[in-house]
């Protein structure tokens, strides 16, 4: 029986990841406060794993209801010199994150946490690929920044938007870097026990 998948996140990237497979994920969003004090002093690939559990636990407790689910909960977070840069927010931070990245490498972690709502057993794991930008010209960051698409994702930027022609090169996972990692959530899903079919629909060919 194919299991039901819950994805505890608003993130449209994260559902198109899941539909670029044949899944069609029931949202339930955690509402979970990212900027606690005691989260925001982790590390961090300590974060976003945090952030994951935390979601995915919160989803859980809140919807006993849900049988024969599988509950991912995800985070992202770019570490730039050691420091989390999360979502800029304001258009003034979004031009300052471009201005810092232009020209340099940094590492996207996405945290990821899937909790068996039968088995009652959870398996968290982490993805994380190295992006490296292009040179910027200031016209090309402001231009950029008032799309709007930087302010409320992590790192300030997308690999499947208007940010892509800036990115020269990644080492790692694209779809971890989009906010889902397809490699890992197989690994987890195996490591709960689970077929990879047992959450990807299989169509017989005709």
């Amino acid at each position: 029986m194919t299991k039901q998948i819950v994805l505890a996140s608003a993130s449209a990237s994260r559902k198109q990841i899941l539909q670029s497979i044949g899944i069609e994920p029931v949202i339930k969003v955690s509402g979970v406060d990212e900027e606690t004090p005691e989260l925001l002093a982790l590390a961090p690939s300590d974060l976003v794993i945090a952030l994951a559990i935390l979601k995915a636990h919160t989803v859980f407790k809140s919807s006993p209801e849900l049988t024969n689910s599988l509950i991912i909960g995800c985070d992202s977070t770019f570490e730039f010199e050691g420091a989390s840069l999360g979502k800029p927010g304001s258009p003034e931070n979004a031009i300052e994150r471009c201005r810092l990245l232009s020209g340099k490498s940094g590492y996207l972690h996405t945290g990821h946490s899937v909790i068996d709502t039968d088995q009652g057993l959870e398996v968290s794991d982490i993805s994380t690929s190295k992006v490296t930008f292009a040179k910027m010209t200031d016209s090309e960051i402001i231009d950029y920044v008032n799309t709007g698409e930087p302010l409320q994702v992590a790192g300030g930027f997308t690999l499947d938007g208007r940010s892509a022609p800036f990115i020269t090169h990644i080492e790692g996972d694209p779809s971890g870097i989009i906010g889902l990692s397809l490699p890992t959530l197989r690994k987890i899903t195996i490591n709960l026990g689970l077929a990879w079919s047992a959450i990807v629909p299989v169509k017989a060919s005709r």
